[in-house]
């Protein structure tokens, strides 16, 4: 038995919301020989726990809106490994480490596969696969799933740069200074 046309459709649905907001290794398992629960895993897999908060809730509003909602949610707290129950698709978002850890891969290899397509990904180069990806995916600075490094992924933004040619943070109009975060002791003032 293969999984039902209805799960295949929402697998799919779910697969290309992950792939929109950048999950990376996105794979669909046909588990509906193996397990009578569901039909279809979506594998996912992020580097930092806030993108696999955004995949998460991008793969729940896309399949809202085609009229599917979960039924069972776990690990959204943590947003380490989160799990969406429908039914017949079961969702998988993990971060990288646990996706490597786990290897749900390993453990489903004798379940074939869904074919899965990111229909937003680049096919060929051509010109009009250019000009599409400009027009869908905004400026030029947009990253890609290339330019994402699970290994140093780091959610803590930078310390802004100091302001003015003087040297001193906080010196030109409009600038706040940045304090030492060892405070006024560490630097003798």
């Amino acid at each position: 038995m293969t999984a039902s046309s209805e799960a295949r459709e929402t697998a799919l649905l779910a697969a290309q919301a992950a792939a929109d907001k950048l999950a990376t290794n996105v794979s669909i398992v046909d588990v509906s020989d193996r397990l009578a629960i569901t039909d279809a895993f979506v594998l996912a897999s992020a580097p930092n726990e806030r993108q696999v908060q955004a995949i998460v809730d991008e793969v729940e509003e896309r399949l809202r809106q085609h009229g599917v909602k979960p039924v069972r949610r776990e690990g959204v707290a943590e947003s380490r490994w989160v799990l969406l129950d429908f039914v017949d698709v079961v969702v998988h978002v993990q971060h990288a480490e646990e996706r490597a850890y786990y290897a749900l891969e390993r453990l489903w290899k004798d379940c074939p596969t869904i074919p899965f397509t990111d229909s937003s990904a680049p096919s060929g180069g051509g010109a009009a696969t250019s000009a599409t990806n400009g027009a869908t995916n905004g400026a030029a600075g947009t990253l890609s799933t290339d330019d994402i490094d699970p290994a140093s992924a780091d959610p803590t933004p930078l310390p802004p740069a100091p302001a003015g040619d003087s040297g001193t943070a906080g010196s030109e109009p409009g600038t706040q200074a940045v304090e030492d975060p060892a405070g006024p002791e560490a630097t003798g003032r």
